[in-house]
C-alpha cells in the first residue's frame, strides 16, 4: 500500500527559541500483513529566518527520504524463519565487527553468545518484545551480575533491536523503551602507597621494575604498555605508536584519538627506563621495549608480551609474598590508582591529560584547560608523594635479564612468559 498523508503539517513550539516541527502519519504492514499506523514528529529548524513555506518544503524532503517516495510499503517476513540467533550471527556481528578492536571483538562476541543468544537464540525475531527484554535484564541484575555485565547486555540488545528495525526485520524497535535496571555497586579497588613501595622494593629485575614503574606512575592501558617501542621514548614522555594484545602487535591502532597523545613520564621514573635501556640488547627504534620470544611460526622473533602472563608469572609471585591481593595487581588497577591519586596533585583536566581520556564532564571540558607543563607537574607531584623517602639507587643496573637468551626457545619444563 502506498504511503498516505505525504504532505504532513508543520507547527511552532518552544518558549525561548521557537522551532518548526513537522508531523505526519506513516502506514506500514507488520509481519502478519496487517496494516499499522504510526505518527511521526520531527524537529525541522529554528523559526528565525525560515518562513512556513520553507519549513513545509524541508518536511517534504524528510518524508521522501524516510519513505523512499511513494512506492509500496515494505512487508516483513510473515514466518518464524528469522530467529534472534540467526540475526545476531548472520547480520549484526558481520556488520559491526569491522570496527571492533581484537580485545573488544573477543569479549563482546563471547558476551553476545553467552548472555543474549543463549536466552533469546531460538526465539523468532518478530516475537521479541519490550516486556520480555526488560524482564530478562531485571532478572540478570537480581542474580547479582556485575553492573558492567548488565550494562553491556543492555547496550547490545538495544543495538541489535535498532539494527533489526532499520533493516526492516522488525516493524518497531522493542528495545527503544527498555531501561537499565539497578545493579550492585561495582568495587573499584586501588593500591595504597605502602603496597606500591613494598612491591617496587621487592622487584629485582630491571625489565620488570621498568614496566611496573611505567604502569604505576604513567597509567597506560595494558595494551599500550606492552606495545611500547624504543622510538616511543623521547626522554621525558612516551609516544604510543601501537598496541599489543595476546602477543600480537597492532601498528598505529589505539583506543581513541586522545590515546595518541604523549604519556608524561615523571622524573623519578625516567632512571628506570634508562637503566633497562642500558641492559636491553636491542634498542633500535622499531624494537619492542618489553619483548619476549615467539613460538611456532614466530620462533626466534621478539614478540609482545601477554599482559596476563607477565603479571601471573613475574609479578604476582612477588606480590603474594608481600600479602598484596592478586586483584590489585592489574594494569587497570594501576591506572585507576594513578587517576585517584592525581586528584590531590592536579586539576581534573590534568588527570584527563595524563590518562588521555577522550572526554570528561562538561565542567572539565569547558572551564579547565590542559597545559602540558601542568600535566608534567601533576604527575611529578604524585610520584614524589608516593616515593618520598624511598631511594631507587641500589636497584638500578644490578640485575637484568639477557634478552638474547630470552629469545631462545625455553628448555623442557620451563614456562614461556
Amino acid at each position: 500500500m502506498a504511503m498516505k498523508y505525504q504532505k504532513g503539517s508543520v507547527y511552532l513550539t518552544g518558549k525561548r527559541v521557537k522551532m518548526w516541527y513537522g508531523q505526519y502519519l506513516v502506514y506500514r504492514k507488520d509481519q502478519d500483513g496487517k496494516e499499522i499506523r504510526k505518527q511521526r514528529n520531527v524537529r525541522i529548524c529554528p523559526k528565525a529566518n525560515t518562513p512556513k513555506w520553507k519549513a513545509e518544503q524541508m518536511l517534504q524532503e524528510i518524508i521522501t527520504k524516510e519513505t523512499k517516495g511513494l512506492g509500496p510499503t515494505p512487508t516483513l517476513p510473515p514466518d518464524d524463519s528469522v530467529t534472534f540467533r540467526w540475526f545476531v550471527e548472520q547480520r549484526y556481528i558481520p556488520m559491526r565487527q569491522g570496527a571492533w578492536s581484537p580485545a573488544y571483538k573477543k569479549t563482546n562476541t563471547y558476551q553476545l553468545g553467552h548472555y543474549l543468544v543463549s536466552h533469546f537464540g531460538d526465539l523468532p525475531l518478530r516475537n521479541l518484545s519490550t516486556f520480555e527484554i526488560q524482564v530478562w535484564l531485571n532478572g540478570i541484575a537480581e542474580k547479582g551480575y556485575s553492573g558492567a555485565v548488565v550494562r553491556q547486555c543492555f547496550s547490545n540488545i538495544r543495538a541489535i533491536a535498532r539494527m533489526a528495525r532499520k533493516q526492516k526485520y522488525l516493524a518497531e524497535d522493542p528495545a527503544e523503551d527498555v531501561t537499565m535496571p539497578l545493579t550492585d555497586p561495582v568495587e573499584k579497588p586501588v593500591m595504597s602507597r605502602e603496597q606500591i613501595l613494598s612491591l617496587l622494593g621487592a622487584i629485582e629485575d630491571a625489565h620488570d621494575l621498568c614496566l611496573m614503574s611505567i604502569g604505576l606512575f604513567c597509567g597506560p592501558r595494558a595494551s599500550e604498555a606492552l606495545g611500547l617501542q624504543w622510538k616511543c621514548w623521547t626522554g621525558d614522555a612516551l609516544m604510543p605508536h601501537g598496541t599489543a594484545y595476546e602477543g600480537r602487535f597492532y601498528k598505529e591502532r589505539l583506543k581513541t584519538k586522545a590515546s595518541k597523545a604523549p604519556i608524561p613520564v615523571p622524573e623519578q621514573v625516567r632512571p628506570f627506563i634508562e637503566a633497562w635501556k642500558a641492559l636491553c640488547t636491542d634498542c633500535s627504534p622499531e624494537a619492542l621495549m618489553f619483548p619476549t620470544f615467539g613460538r611456532g611460526e614466530r620462533t626466534g622473533q621478539a614478540v609482545p608480551r601477554d599482559g596476563k602472563n607477565f603479571l601471573r608469572w613475574r609479578i604476582r609471585p612477588v606480590s603474594r609474598k608481600l600479602g598484596i591481593p592478586d586483584r590489585l595487581v592489574t594494569f587497570q588497577v594501576m591506572r585507576r590508582t594513578m587517576g585517584t591519586d592525581m586528584q590531590n596533585h592536579g586539576t581534573l583536566k590534568d588527570t584527563q591529560g595524563a590518562l588521555r581520556h577522550a572526554s570528561i564532564t562538561t565542567t572539565g571540558n569547558v572551564y579547565v584547560q590542559t597545559l602540558d607543563a601542568n600535566v608534567a607537574r601533576a604527575v611529578n607531584s604524585r610520584a614524589t608523594a608516593v616515593l618520598e623517602g624511598w631511594s631507587p639507587a641500589e636497584k638500578l643496573g644490578l640485575k637484568g635479564r639477557n634478552i638474547r637468551r630470552g629469545l631462545e626457545a625455553p628448555e623442557d619444563g620451563q614456562i614461556a612468559i
